[in-house]
């Protein structure tokens, strides 16, 4: 089975597509105005210039609003240009609030008893790849925001407790909120219409003030050569219902908004994006339009900071809004470039059939992306699975040097700063628009978790997908040594080496057979060599092949923190960094052999990679006569050296299933096309039988003439132990959830795992849920939960064994049930399981909303999905980041039961 080519090969004419290849080729910059604002720049690494390096105390949600930034900005349900210098987004009043709502509210790591949290409700409805037509949902409370009670709440229950959310608080009972639905459609590349729509759900009359809101990214407070634009860029009112904006490098905009019938023009208040310094820093120095301004306005009933003169570089057009239950009352606003305004209406029937053509435009787009045969809720989760995935896309700007060193006419950063986090990544310049997991929980990116973004991706976007791989590889992100980044917090973790799997994905999923952009796999390539080197030199310390990655991304999963030397001393010998390095290994054998096909000089490279993986699978499998494969138990296990002796960790999680990934299928009639690489494999396998054991080789007859061709398998595990590992992964009392792979064996839910060495014991327990250790700060959990990345590599690894085997291998699924199944079918089971986590049963429950019953009970909240980070071990019910549409949206790819295999070359 072939992966299908995405819309762009088998739809060429579909507005969407034209738009997508315009963008591509540069005639057109479709993708130059997006959902690009970050849901939270507070709180974070860029945002931090405290000595002790704690982004959460030095610049809090209450700092927020009064406060610049430095390097981005935030807002709720936003737009920005994808250099991020005008913005455009929505601010709320219901009257009562302390807060000028104009961002999500959220815990930071230290309030939140299970980590870092947002406390809102909001969804992502539809996007299209270049964000022609998007449209988001907030649920806004009619009563007082609870920013205390959510505070003071968590922080009175612990880790064994579930976190306290914000239905919990009772806000929205009796439907007492507004439904504020923020659509977007584009007449041009630089014509933005916009529409918002206030719903009151509550049985009661309510009032809402609404702020539609403009602004320039303050650039010019920090003297940046680069982003310092000349002059100073300025919002200026130009009637009752028109702003201009005035940007020396973007030009001049004008939003527009239109009349509303029987009622009174907005009123328009303007302020500057500058730091209220009275509030923030107790000082007597006055900013007399500070960025609050609009807060201070309309909460606390005080326009002197408002700028008389109605200019400034922030503005809103502010709308009161009493809505009776159930009224709905729309705003239509456009915002335009002054040179390219249409010259007839901007609103009334033109603006009507702009937002009607991009929705059909949308539908049409979809149809074709999404499997006929799915059903209309499996198309909803689709749907909002490409909706979060394209929504998640951030203007990030990071310049590691400016960072440490300090802006000019600034304070100087603290001498602290020289020797903490990110000091050896001074090169690293980052001001690009990136796939983020989650734009409030992460609002970084994250190498791995980028890597499977691109997946999905590469289904609607496929340019846009091979440029984020290509980004992360690029001289100003990736290290002088080879290291790729891996997140803000510290750039020198190490995350599992996936990018070179990526990027092969891509390569194949983006265009049919013989249209494959073979420049963008020699490109990534070269660079995935320096990366690989890096891995090589810094991680195979003894030069055994065998692997010490450190955090790798599974963060407690471990019996103690792998990131940190261990507590006994010694060294920790991990079966998931070996595997993983096999994955690596494997994946460039296969771009290598891909590239040799045109140019023999890779012939070279791909036998030395064939070498490679075959001595880090002797090694993994037979090293010091069983390397880390535990005979007895059928498993692979992590080993701890202390001194001169050696001690497995007997834990079975993730880690020891890290090793079925690594398994690549040759086919013989694509190798004798390559004489050097063949003439060198022979020879290997010749002289070297104490290695060529490690490969299994099978006849297959697949041409037209029924010769029988050879087919060589390059895995870790053997036939006999791949089907003891799988009577693991497949029991119920072990790995098999009714939604997919656990983390961690259930075995350990009653008898937690004991591990001993010299002298110090440490526990590890079966935990499906939150997280109940601190370690990693106890946001995510790797102790029991169902993790999307590492459930789609099991799901591609199976098919792939079965293609090599043709159903010569059945286990019994589950185990002990005395029903076999062969693999395929094994892969389409887990497939099944793991979209059922987002299914509506015949009471309109899904598995991952847990036990909140308005998302089965009320029309206004069941079609509603939320594609959590990861799910309950036992029930499926979602945890973590409440957003992370990156590497979940991989579900998208599950619904129809089946995953494109992933073919030899």
């Amino acid at each position: 089975m072939n992966d299908p080519a995405s819309p762009s090969f088998t739809h060429p004419n579909l507005a969407e597509v034209v738009r997508l290849k315009a963008s591509a080729e540069r005639t057109a910059n479709w993708k130059r105005w997006g959902p690009y604002l970050s849901e939270r720049q507070w709180g974070t690494v860029r945002e931090d210039y405290s000595a002790e390096g704690n982004p959460w105390t030095y610049f809090p949600h209450d700092h927020a609003r009064s406060r610049a930034y430095r390097w981005g900005e935030d807002g709720l349900l936003g737009v920005t240009d994808r250099q991020c210098r005008l913005c455009f987004s929505l601010a709320l009043w219901n009257g009562r609030d302390a807060i000028l709502k104009e961002r999500l509210f959220g815990l930071t790591g230290p309030e939140g008893n299970h980590g870092e949290d947002v406390k809102e409700c909001y969804y992502y409805l539809d996007s299209t790849p270049t964000h022609s037509y998007m449209k988001a949902l907030y649920k806004y409370p009619q009563a007082a925001f609870p920013y205390a009670d959510l505070v003071a709440e968590n922080a009175r229950r612990g880790k064994q407790h579930r976190e306290y959310e914000l239905a919990d608080t009772g806000v929205f009972d009796e439907n007492r909120y507004f439904d504020l639905f923020a659509e977007y459609a584009k007449g041009s590349p630089n014509d933005l219409l916009i529409r918002i729509t206030a719903v009151n759900r509550g049985p009661e009359r309510s009032t809402l003030h609404l702020l539609p809101t403009l602004w320039f990214r303050n650039t010019w407070s920090w003297r940046c050569e680069l982003e310092n634009p000349t002059p100073r860029p300025e919002l200026r009112r130009a009637g009752d219902y028109r702003i201009e904006a005035d940007h020396a490098t973007l030009g001049r905009f004008e939003l527009h908004a239109a009349p509303l019938p029987g009622r009174q023009p907005p009123v328009m208040v303007f302020t500057e994006n500058e730091t209220n310094f009275a509030r923030i820093d107790n000082t007597s120095r006055i900013t007399p339009h500070p960025k609050d301004a609009f807060h201070t306005y309309l909460v606390d009933g005080d326009s002197s900071r408002v700028n008389p003169d109605q200019r400034g570089t922030k503005a809103a057009l502010l709308y009161q809004a009493d809505l009776a239950p159930g009224e709905s009352l729309t705003f239509d606003l456009r915002l335009t470039l002054a040179e390219e305004a249409p010259s007839g209406e901007r609103f009334g029937a033109p603006f009507e059939q702009i937002f009607t053509q991009r929705r059909q435009e949308a539908d049409e787009f979809y149809k074709a992306v999404t499997p006929a045969e799915l059903d209309p809720p499996r198309q909803n989760i689709s749907r909002q699975a490409y909706a979060g995935l394209l929504w998640s896309k951030q203007f990030y700007h990071y310049s590691v040097k400016d960072w440490l060193d300090g802006d000019e006419g600034q304070p100087d950063p603290p001498e602290s700063r020289k020797y903490g986090r990110n000091r050896d990544w001074r090169h690293l310049y980052n001001r690009d628009v990136i796939s983020m997991p989650d734009k409030w929980e992460y609002p970084w990116y994250a190498a791995w978790d980028l890597a499977f973004h691109m997946i999905p991706f590469a289904e609607v976007d496929p340019d846009f997908a091979k440029e984020q791989l290509l980004l992360l590889l690029r001289e100003w992100y990736m290290h002088p040594s080879g290291q790729i980044p891996a997140y803000e917090f510290a750039f020198s973790d190490v995350n599992p080496p996936v990018h070179a799997w990526a990027c092969w994905r891509v390569y194949k999923i983006s265009a049919p057979p013989g249209q494959r952009d073979r420049l963008f796999l020699e490109r990534v390539f070269h660079k995935l060599l320096l990366n690989f080197t890096w891995w090589v030199n810094r991680k195979d310390l003894d030069g055994k092949h065998i692997f010490a990655g450190g955090f790798l991304g599974l963060d407690n999963i471990g019996v103690f923190d792998r990131s940190k030397p261990l507590p006994m001393g010694g060294s920790l010998e991990q079966a998931d960094g070996t595997a993983w390095m096999a994955f690596f290994c494997g994946t460039m054998l296969s771009m290598a052999l891909e590239l040799a096909r045109e140019n023999p000089a890779y012939e070279d490279v791909a036998s030395k990679f064939f070498e490679h993986f075959i001595a880090i699978a002797d090694a993994i499998n037979n090293l010091g006569g069983g390397g880390l494969w535990d005979e007895e138990d059928g498993f692979y296990y992590d080993r701890v050296h202390v001194d001169d002796s050696e001690t497995p960790v007997k834990l079975r999680s993730l880690v020891g299933l890290v090793p079925l990934f690594a398994v690549e299928i040759l086919a013989e009639e694509g190798i004798e096309k390559l004489p050097g690489f063949q003439r060198r494999m022979n020879w290997f396998l010749e002289n070297r039988p104490d290695l060529a054991r490690m490969i299994s080789c099978a006849e297959v007859s697949n041409d037209e003439a029924g010769r029988s061709y050879r087919h060589r398998l390059l895995a870790i595990p053997s036939k006999e132990r791949l089907e003891r590992m799988l009577a693991y992964l497949l029991d119920e009392n072990e790995f098999l959830s009714p939604y997919g792979i656990r983390s961690l064996s259930r075995a350990y839910a009653e008898q937690p795992y004991e591990f001993r060495c010299s002298g110090q014991s440490f526990q590890v327990k079966y935990d499906p849920g939150e997280s109940t250790t601190g370690m990693f700060g106890g946001n995510s959990n790797w102790r029991g939960p169902i993790w999307f990345p590492m459930n789609f590599l099991i799901i591609e690894a199976l098919e792939r064994y079965h293609h090599f085997y043709d159903g010569s291998v059945q286990v019994e699924c589950p185990t002990g049930s005395g029903v076999k199944k062969n693999l395929q079918e094994i892969a389409d089971d887990l497939s099944a399981r793991l979209a059922a986590l987002f299914l509506p049963d015949e009471n309109h429950r899904r598995p991952s909303h847990g036990d909140e019953t308005r998302y089965a009970d009320d029309p206004h909240w069941r079609d509603l999905v939320l594609f959590y980070e990861y799910f309950h071990g036992d029930n499926g019910r979602g945890l973590g980041a409440s957003h992370q549409t990156g590497w979940t949206a991989l579900a998208s790819r599950l619904l129809d039961g089946s995953l494109p295999l992933r073919t030899p070359w």
